[in-house]
Formats: C-alpha cells, structure tokens, sequence
C-alpha cells in the first residue's frame, strides 16, 4: 500500500507535467503511454510579391509611362508546429475510466447481467447469451440455464427458481394433479356451477355438456332434433367433441381469453422476447419497444444524438453534455448547467473547482474555455494550447485537421481553407492559368502586347514573335526588327550578301539579279556542267542551250550564238572571235565556232577533217585557279595553260589554210574539266563540212 507521503509526491508531479492522476498506476487495469503534443516554432519561406514600377512606355512619341509587373520574392515568417511526447496513464485496452477506476468494457450490453471482463457478460439467473438477453426456455432455468425443469402439463417454469407456474385447472409442486371434481381455474380455487348434464372445464369452468343437453349450464334437454353446437368464439376452431383451436392471441376452452402479457401466438403458445419493458403483440409477437430504445428486440438505446418513442427525438445537448435517451435530457459536463448545457458555471476567463484561476486562452482567437479543466477551444485557424499559434502550412480548420486544397503556390486561408491564388493562376484551387491575354493576381489584369503577342500570366512581359511579315521587339512588341535583323526579339542576325534582303521572320535571302544560293553568294551558272563524260562537237542550236542563265534567281536564258558566255546579271554576250551582234550571231560565214566540252578528268577529241584546209583555234577556260591544265595537239605547236583565256593558234599567224591538207587531230587535255572552243578556218564551205 502507498504511503502518504508517496501518494502526496504523486500528486505532485502529475500536477507539473499538467497529466490526470486520478488513476493508480498501481491498479492492473491501468497502463501508460506516450502521447504527442504541439509547441510552436517559426519557420521561414518564401513569399510572391507583386513588385509595380514605371517605365516609359514603348512608343517614342508619347511622353507618357507606363506600369510594369515583376513577381519578387521575400523571406517570410509564420507558425509552424513542433511535435513532442510524454507519458501518460490510462486504462488498458478493453476497460475505461470510471471514477477513479478503471472498469471492463463489453462492446455489447449486457443486458441481463453486468460486464466481468472484457466482452465478457456475467448473467444473471434465467438469462443466457452473450449479451445475456435470451431468456432460458420452458425447459431449463438458473444461472446459464443449467438446471433442467420438472414442470407438466404446460405448466410455466420460473427462469430463476425454477419454480413451476401451474396453468388454471392443475395443482401441484410440478402442476401434475388436475383440479378435483366441481373445482377449476388457476388453483383449483373456483367452484364449478354445471349441471348434471354437463361437466366442469378444469381450466375455465366452462360446461361441457354431455350428448342431449345443452345451455350455458348444460340445465336443458335437447329435443329429439338437437344437434350439437360449436362452443368456440374468437375465431376458435371447433376440432370435435367441444375442443377448440384457438386463433393467434387467444386462449381458453371456447377461446375467450386474451393471451396474458409475454406470451402471444395460437393457443397462446409462444414466449415474448421484448426487453427493457418493450410490449409484445400477442397475436405476432413483435416488440413496440419503450421511450429510448429500439431494435427488434428493445435491446438497443437509441443512437447518440436521438431519443424518445421510436428514437425519433433530437438532442438538443452543447459541451459534451450526454442526452437521456428516453425523454431527450441533458447530462452537463462538470461545469456547465442550464438545459441544454449552455451556461458556464464559471464567469467568462475562469475556470476551477471554484472558479479562482485564469483562463490563459488568447481571447482574439479562442471560442471557449473549459470551466473546470481550462483548456481552450480554439477558433478555426489557430491552435496551440492557447490558441496562440496559427496552422501548419497545409492546414486550415477547427483544430487545423483540414488539409488545404490549394495548388500552383496559392496560400490557403487557415480559416476558411480558401485560396488566394498566385499571380497568373485562378480558380477555386488555383488549378487553372490565366486566359490569354490576362495575368497577375486573380488574372485581373489585361496584356498590353500588340500583334496578337501573348503576355506572361505571371507579371505581363510580352513574349515578342516572328509573325508572317515581320517580326517584332520592345515592352510590347510594337517595334519591327531593324534592318539585318530577324526571329523571336529580332535576336537574330541575318547573313545575305551582294544586296540581298532579310526576310525579319525566317532570316531568308532575296537575292538581286545575277546572283543565286542560300545567302545570295552564288552568280549565276555560265554553263551547264555535264555529269559524265562528253566529247562530242555540237551544233549551234545545242550550244545555245549550254551558255548559261542569269538575272533575278539565275532564271532567265543566255541567248548568244557565239559567245564565250553571258554576264550573269545583264546576260550581256561575250562574243567569240570574229563574231559581233547583241547575240554575237553576225560575222565571216567562212568562220565557223564549235564548242565541246571535256568534263573528265582525262578526255580526248578526235575529229576527221580529211578533204579540208583547216587552220584551228582553240580557247581555253580554266575552271580551276590552282592547277595547270595541259592540252596537246598532234600539230607542232603545244600550248600549256594555267587559268583564264588563252589563244592558241595553230596555223601561222596571218595565214590562210594551205596544203597539205590536216587529215586528221587529236587534241587530249588532262586534269580537271575545261570549256574548250575550237575555231576552224575552212577553204570550203561551212554547210559542206557540216554535212
């Protein structure tokens, strides 16, 4: 056993660390635990502003300024909540606090018996069951109805003693004797009043009268023509010789007792099983259970909130106060009175045994202090033991025990749980961005971008765009790129040359006449460069379609007859020896220019002139400026050159063709391709070398 001083150091401690002592820690049924509670700290974050400054508007010729958004982040401060532990003394799972004891619970009534354990009901003499709310049947009765009963002749057994209840006509410890002769009912204790031609019903007294006699007495004669007569009423059933069947709820000889309270069915016969005073049909058997209970059986109060007839009633009870579920009344927590548990025993701000302490509640953000215990009730949004620290980040609510909803950086109201939403975003959960063309908080704002220019949700910079024609910069995008410039903000730079324009959306060259290629650095092609091996001498009409291309896009022809080639701008002819006219068709018909083409890098030419005078003439057109081209005739003249034009004469200079006659050349060039053009000086005529 404690000892004074022991119990008083107790009571002592569990008073510093602010813990229920009223349970000894000693008693079986009590156990500890570790049990969580809140302080409050401050955290840091970082939260959006939005930061407004003037600038000068974009358009040069207004000396107007304009408003500029920029989302800022600060360093910030707010409640957060720290968890700890301590220990604590409660009951052992399956008891709870009573007083100060701690007394077995049993998940269902015991309702006939009182709870020992646990789920564990002790029932008490004539009941059985869990719950011990069946009754023993006709045949058993005591505690567990163990003992087996002795009654006859459908004589009630007593759940509890045992003791039989002798139905009316019968007598006896086991109701084994019939009444004597000229007695009936219930002991034997009434006289029978028939005649001599009739016999006493030992149950009722009623007469049962022998064949020939009838009457309520059985004190008439019947005729020759008598016949018998059904005795039964209430529906009865006649089963013969005066016997009778009786309907649901009724008993008797001839059917005319109601069945007495607890029994119901034919003949009376079944056993009711309505508890806590509930009625039994006597005709159906079925429970109208008692104010403040129900189920099929009335072994069910009423749930909590409900009372009265059927359960229908409801509480109307503040505090924690309990509802009587009969008559809906309530039971106030200690230090509440009033009806409905509404008034505080204490003044407002006090609290004790005898209202003498302080409530140390933050009054702004508390809704009540308890006036026996004073713990404080906090008001949505704040908590701590004194309702002096706001929710947890994520939090909102009584008690803080919501968790927020809101998404994209909105801050939620520890209150209400609505969300303020972050700039650029809207919504009840701030789950849905600006519309174009809008931005800032709660996307009240509209962009001030031009050409069709989406803006930022957030704080309205405009995202500048290549458009079809242009594109565009500045504040607003309203300035087209400058020359040489193009794409998104005109950051890009353009690389066109010999006067090309820019486009300002995709950077593409326009090149000027003469001139071809991505960025306008290609003239136009004087020729068109074979693609395999040719040695072979055409005609004019072939030549003419081999001089080339130039103006705007390199997409007009070359027209000259005669010519080296064409400007690849004006598409002015350069004219061959001998040859003049805008198209270099006009000179000596007694001259005749052939061009082919050696587009190997070792070719040859071979040409039958048997028959001919022939001084030739051949220019060369390097196409390469590194590398010397050298080109041999069977002729005792062999030229070499290096790039450009060169002339070479294979007659003497001066002199018409003379015999001997050139039967036949070869002319072989190696490395690299060259334009050759061979002129020949013919003593006969053009058409009849040709042919």
């Amino acid at each position: 056993m404690p000892t004074l001083q022991s119990s008083a150091v107790l009571l002592l401690f569990c008073f510093l660390i602010g813990l229920s002592c009223s349970l000894n820690p000693r008693d079986p049924n009590v156990c500890s635990l570790w049990e969580s509670f809140t302080t409050s700290v401050k955290e840091s974050y970082s939260h959006p502003y939005d930061h407004v400054t003037e600038e000068p508007c974009s358009d040069p010729r207004t000396s107007y300024r304009c408003l500029r958004h920029r989302i800022t982040y600060k360093t910030a401060y707010r409640q957060a909540v720290k968890t700890d532990y301590r220990k604590r003394y409660q009951c052992c799972p399956g008891y709870y606090e009573s007083g100060d004891k701690c007394v077995p619970r049993c998940t269902k009534e015991c309702v006939h018996g009182r709870c020992v354990a646990p789920d564990r009901c002790q029932c008490e003499g004539g009941w059985r069951g869990d719950d011990c709310s069946s009754a023993c049947d006709d045949k058993h009765w005591g505690l567990g109805c163990s003992q087996q009963c002795k009654c006859e002749n459908g004589a009630l057994c007593d759940p509890v003693k045992g003791a039989c209840q002798c139905p009316p006509g019968f007598i006896g410890r086991h109701c084994e004797d019939a009444c004597p002769a000229g007695t009936f009912g219930k002991g034997c204790l009434q006289r029978c009043k028939c005649g001599t031609g009739g016999s006493c019903d030992k149950a009722t007294g009623e007469c049962v009268c022998r064949d020939g006699f009838s009457g309520t007495f059985c004190e008439k004669a019947c005729s020759r023509k008598c016949q018998a007569r059904c005795p039964c009423q209430n529906g009865g059933i006649c089963r013969g010789k005066g016997i009778c069947a009786c309907p649901p709820g009724w008993m008797g000889a001839v059917c005319t007792e109601r069945c007495p309270e607890g029994r119901f069915g034919p003949n009376c016969a079944e056993e009711c099983l309505c508890h806590n005073s509930g009625k039994c049909d006597p005709e159906t058997g079925q429970c109208k259970c008692a104010k403040g209970f129900t189920g099929n059986r009335c072994n069910e109060e009423c749930a909590a909130g409900t009372y009265g007839q059927d359960c229908k009633g409801v509480c109307d009870c503040a505090n924690g106060a309990r509802c009587y579920n009969i008559d809906g009344g309530c039971l106030c927590e200690p230090g509440f009175s009033g009806p409905h548990c509404r008034d505080r025993m204490c003044s407002p701000g006090k609290y004790g045994m005898h209202c003498e302490r302080t409530c140390l509640c933050l009054d702004t953000h508390t809704l009540s202090c308890h006036p026996m215990k004073g713990e404080c009730t906090c008001q949505p949004g704040w908590a701590g033991l004194y309702c002096n620290e706001t929710c947890a980040h994520g939090f909102y609510g009584h008690g803080c025990l919501e968790p927020c909803l809101c998404v994209n950086g909105g801050v939620c109201d520890s209150a209400t749980g609505r969300c303020q939403c972050a700039p650029g975003f809207t919504g009840v959960h701030c789950e849905s961005p600006c519309k174009s063309g809008t931005y800032g908080k709660n996307c009240s704002l509209e962009c001030s971008c031009k050409n069709f220019v989406d803006c930022s949700p957030v704080d309205g910079t405009c995202f500048c765009k290549e458009g079809k024609k242009f594109s565009w910069r500045g504040l607003d995008c309203s300035t087209p790129c400058s020359e040489g410039t193009w794409g998104p903000g005109c950051n890009a730079t353009c690389h066109c040359a010999n006067g090309a324009k820019c486009n300002p959306a995709d950077g593409s060259c326009s090149c000027t006449a003469g001139w071809q290629g991505a960025h306008c650095d290609q003239p136009c092609p004087a020729v068109h460069t074979a693609t395999r091996c040719q040695c072979s001498i055409l005609s004019d009409s072939d030549r003419a379609g081999r001089m080339g291309t130039f103006g705007p896009g390199c997409l007009k022809r070359c027209d000259c007859v005669h010519s080296y080639r064409c400007h690849h701008v004006t598409g002015e002819c350069d004219c061959l020896p001998g040859y003049i006219g805008p198209n270099c068709d006009q000179g000596s018909h007694q001259q005749l220019s052939l061009s082919f083409y050696l587009t190997c890098r070792n070719a040859a030419l071979a040409a039958d002139l048997t028959g001919f005078s022939v001084c030739l003439q051949f220019v060369l057109l390097a196409t390469t400026a590194n590398s010397v081209l050298k080109c041999a005739l069977n002729v005792p003249t062999t030229p070499h050159a290096t790039t450009g034009t060169v002339t070479v004469n294979v007659c003497p200079a001066g002199r018409r063709p003379t015999a001997p006659y050139v039967r036949d050349f070869m002319l072989i060039c190696t490395k690299y391709e060259l334009q050759l053009t061979i002129m020949f000086m013919m003593s006969r005529s053009v058409d009849h070398f040709l042919n």
